[in-house]
């Protein structure tokens, strides 16, 4: 018999781990970026049209490498590996990856084309005609990264395949520092800080991407230039990422409904919205993220195998792994978003009622940041299962409800015409709502198509964990009332400290075994 490729629990957890700590170092190189980012523009023009810019190179990027990448390749790619014909997946990586290059390089040579058609239209309605100027430039120079990252992308999948996870978990680290370097030097050259030094900080950032994968790509086998359709598993590939392709549209098109809707808002509504956005992302880049980057090629290798009570059991603990951690973050995010928001960027040209609008759409962001996490498992779930269509189609009637009721909730909730208190906040809301809806039905749809997917046990962490979150909340209101007169670092790292000894303590009374095995872990991986 041949042994599975597949990890087990354990192993899939310290792969986790491996994973986590890359996004750690990403996400605290990546608060730097904003930060450095932050107090150099402020929460104004320049930066709304920085931010808007990205929109469009992101959505190719994503749209080409990301449907291959998330949805096809793995699985095909796992396919090869779990019959040991190293040839003929290092034939499909090689051919992949130069199909993908050329095609992103031919979309952003469009896009950079029709820009000045576009970008106004689509992404910055309302804003004046030197922003939508500003805006188009920035997207021209950034269509670089598209291609620089969709070849990027792929050698994360390569490498993510073969159980080599710590490489791709430091490439978003690389990205980080060269936007930093844009922000600190690029952008300085002048008397006044320049935007486009950030533009091309991206640039450079997306080089350092795919650079720190090199080393880790020349140790497991030859990818070459192939651009050979013929080759066996491309057409599959490619046929798998069409419904794919389609529901990354829909997410990109939230973020384009958000950009445009936000651009007839007070100045730095955007600004306000992509950074809270930034620091769930962040959470979620820790909690569902890396459970899901380590889990995901053991799916792909136990539907390979058909080994689906060993696939069953593996979702459901990492199902149970990203619950446990999304709860309790909520109630952080929520209530210890401005403090921590303040001590982070509250300087130079970042000023209070920047951190104010910020904390206030990071709060309503934060509800659905455990429909977030669970998507993260879920949708490469169904992935593992050669299923692309199922969460295509469950993603394009959530991205329907999402601008529904963002069209409702602009009008309900906040002020247009306040940065502090704006009427973004009810963008942010449209998407938590939505994507805790999403999540949910990927998981009934799932459990319908296995048969069960261990349900009572996860479902069995949901409340030991929702009444965990529910003390750690009560004693973080408690302190914080305590804390009023303090400083931002005093109210973050005490109201941080509490919140974990709170919700860790009650979680182990609860007898919940990842409080006492999640500690564990971290502290053995720390010694080593």
């Amino acid at each position: 018999m041949a042994t599975s490729k597949a990890l087990t629990n354990r192993q899939i957890a310290r792969a986790a781990l491996v994973v986590l700590f890359g996004f750690l170092a990403s996400g605290v190189l990546g608060l730097i970026r904003t930060v450095v980012i932050s107090s150099t523009f402020g929460a104004g023009e320049a930066l709304d049209a920085f931010y808007s810019a990205q929109r469009i190179p992101e959505t190719i990027f994503v749209l080409v490498a990301g449907g291959a990448l998330g949805s096809s390749f793995i699985p095909i790619f796992s396919r090869f590996l779990a019959a040991n014909d190293t040839e003929g997946a290092w034939r499909l990586a090689s051919a992949v990856i130069t199909l993908v290059g050329g095609i992103a390089a031919l979309l952003a040579l469009a896009a950079a084309l029709l820009a000045p058609l576009l970008v106004p239209a689509l992404l910055v309605p309302g804003s004046p005609p030197e922003v939508q100027a500003l805006t188009v430039s920035l997207t021209q120079i950034m269509l670089l990264t598209t291609i620089i990252f969709s070849v990027s992308g792929l050698m994360m999948g390569i490498l993510n395949a073969n159980q080599m996870f710590l490489l791709p978990a430091l490439a978003p680290s690389m990205y980080n520092i060269g936007l930093i370097i844009g922000a600190l030097v690029l952008a300085r050259t002048a008397a006044q800080p320049n935007v486009y030094g950030l533009a091309w900080g991206a640039i450079l950032g997306a080089c350092l991407h795919l650079g720190v994968q090199l080393p880790g790509l020349r140790r497991l086998g030859p990818v070459r230039f192939l651009p050979d359709w013929r080759v066996s598993g491309v057409r599959e590939v490619f046929t798998l990422m069409g419904p794919r392709v389609l529901g990354l549209a829909v997410v990109q098109i939230n973020f384009a409904v958000n950009a445009a809707f936000s651009s007839t808002m007070v100045e730095g509504s955007y600004t306000a919205l992509t950074t809270a956005w930034f620091l769930l992302f962040f959470a979620l880049g820790v909690i569902g993220q890396s459970i899901g980057a380590a889990v995901f090629p053991s799916l792909s290798a136990l539907s390979a195998e058909g080994d689906m009570d060993g696939f069953k059991q593996r979702l459901s603990s990492a199902m149970r792994g990203v619950l446990f951690l999304a709860l309790p973050v909520t109630v952080g995010l929520i209530l210890l978003g401005a403090p921590a928001i303040r001590l982070l960027f509250e300087r130079g040209e970042w000023t209070p009622e920047s951190t104010a609008g910020t904390a206030w759409a990071l709060s309503f962001f934060a509800i659905g940041i455990a429909g977030h996490s669970l998507l993260e498992v879920l949708s490469r779930a169904f992935y593992a299962l050669s299923d692309t269509r199922t969460p295509v189609t469950v993603g394009i009637i959530s991205m329907v409800a999402n601008i529904v009721l963002s069209l409702i909730f602009i009008r309900i909730i906040g002020d247009p015409n306040s940065l502090s208190r704006g009427a973004f906040a009810g963008l942010a809301l449209s998407n938590s709502l939505t994507t805790l809806w999403e999540g949910l039905t990927l998981w009934w749809l799932l459990r319908r198509r296995t048969n069960g997917i261990n349900d009572s046990y996860v479902v069995d962490i949901v409340w030991r964990a929702l009444a965990a979150s529910a003390g750690m909340g009560i004693g973080l209101v408690f302190v914080l009332s305590q804390l009023e007169s303090a400083g931002a670092l005093t109210t973050t790292l005490v109201g941080g400290m509490v919140g974990v000894v709170v919700f860790f303590g009650l979680s182990l009374l609860l007898g919940v075994a990842e409080a006492r095995t999640l500690p564990r872990m971290v502290l053995q991986r720390i010694r080593r």
